[in-house]
């Protein structure tokens, strides 16, 4: 089929932009998502209690596996891949699950459970128009809600200063750095320069990090320069790798909603990029896209790091640029890469203290809850969806704020159940198909 092209776009998915504008916006779409592929390594590294060179070991590679990832999506290999500009970086979504895996049986078992589920997302991709009946945009938009208010509470830690037994948590110095970051967030995303808009979270970052090293929060003696590497060679398993049913489940269920996002940012990918968003092609590239992101997920597991997924916001600055060419993602995929193989890199972004990143991360978070609410006030909110709801965030939210509820009962059980989003996410399925909601 030939290529159809909007009046807004200037280069198509298949066109070839000169280098110098090829560049100019893969930086553009380099700065949108750097801060949200490091953010989750980082919150689930202070989570489990991570050394400085662990946690700058995952950040570098959370940098490594996003640009391969990427890559495979925009260069398409067979059925494996979108053919679009479409760039992968770690998920959210996946946060609270493995927070709770970790604390049970550490890395190794991370990585297992994320290899071992990655299979369900790749089946997804053939089989979707089956699971739509289950997995409703009524119950997405919950899970995606309680992705949103589960990580909440991470950010406002991260704020006071990640550890709450701290004695310096909730210290003025503290929220003041967290206050000065979201207050920089909010005021570059109302500018009226596109460009700094799209920039606001790493320009935000950039002014709490100073304001950090000016009141002397960055620790720089945990730093050993001697014991630093200078290049990083990617080695699969590096880390370890172990397995468990019930940690396995946990994690299903969420590529379960990301097959179910990352068909929305295919579709919306090729709508902002003049192709069509129906038809044989399209379904190719729903398909391919789907299926690949399950299998990056699996690769990032083993090279010890985390589920990644397809980046909504690169779809804004498709719009703004004008440049849907795929073959710009082979340079952001790059640049991914070039930045995963430093480790000063990750362990720069290590130093950085809590409440620089919670400043950053709480409205992240609270606009991923928004995105949720978004979904679910998109369908015809009845008496069974509005229980539904309620039993789904009752539930979900219930295990977030009062997890000892779970502490008398078998390992197995606990380890599924002990995030808000798998237990509200199951709730949601359950009652949806209960109600015979279609």
């Amino acid at each position: 089929m030939e290529q159809k092209t909007t009046k807004a776009i200037i280069y198509g998915v298949n066109d070839r932009p000169p280098l110098q504008e090829t560049l100019f916006a893969a930086v553009q779409h380099l700065l949108a998502i750097f801060v949200a592929i490091i953010t989750p390594p980082l919150i689930i590294a202070k989570a489990l209690n991570m050394d400085l060179a662990t946690t700058g070991f995952l950040v570098s590679m959370a940098l490594f596996v996003s640009g391969v990832s990427t890559f495979i999506q925009c260069r398409k290999f067979g059925p494996v891949g979108c053919g679009l500009l479409c760039v992968q970086g770690t998920s959210f979504s996946f946060i609270g699950p493995i927070i709770a895996i970790g604390q049970a049986g550490g890395l190794p078992l991370i990585f297992g459970a994320c290899i071992a589920a990655a299979p369900v997302e790749m089946a997804v991709s053939y089989s979707f128009k089956y699971l739509r009946r289950i997995i409703t945009p009524l119950v997405s938009g919950i899970v995606v809600m309680l992705i949103g208010l589960s990580l909440v509470k991470a950010g406002v830690m991260a704020c006071g200063g990640g550890d709450p037994s701290a004695a310096d948590f909730g210290s003025p110095r503290n929220l003041i750095v967290a206050a000065t970051v979201l207050a920089s967030v909010i005021a570059l995303n109302c500018s009226n320069n596109k460009y700094v808009r799209m920039s606001s979270i790493i320009l935000g970052v950039v002014v709490g990090y100073v304001l950090a090293l000016c009141m002397g929060m960055v620790d720089f003696d945990s730093l050993n320069v001697g014991d630093v590497k200078s290049f990083y060679v990617p080695v699969p398993f590096k880390l370890g790798i172990d397995f468990n049913v019930s940690s396995i489940i946990a994690v299903a269920l969420v590529y379960l909603v990301t097959a179910i996002e990352a068909t929305g940012d295919v579709t919306a990918n090729s709508m902002v990029s003049g192709e069509p968003v129906d038809g044989e092609v399209y379904v190719k590239r729903v398909s391919g896209g789907v299926f690949a992101d399950g299998l990056n997920s699996l690769l990032a597991g083993v090279f010890s790091s985390f589920p990644n997924s397809i980046f909504a916001q690169n779809n804004g600055i498709i719009q703004l640029t004008g440049v849907a060419s795929r073959y710009v993602g082979y340079f952001i995929a790059a640049m991914l890469v070039f930045l995963g193989l430093f480790p000063i890199v990750g362990i720069v972004f290590s130093l950085m203290p809590s409440p620089v990143l919670g400043g950053a991360t709480l409205l992240m978070f609270g606009t991923v809850a928004a995105a949720g609410v978004r979904i679910v006030c998109s369908e015809k909110l009845d008496r069974k969806a509005v229980l539904v709801i309620a039993a789904s965030l009752a539930l979900g939210m219930g295990v977030e704020l009062m997890p000892d509820i779970l502490k008398q009962l078998p390992e197995g059980v606990r380890t599924i159940f002990s995030s808000g989003i798998t237990t509200g996410g199951l709730t949601a399925i359950l009652a949806n198909a209960l109600f015979n909601r279609k």
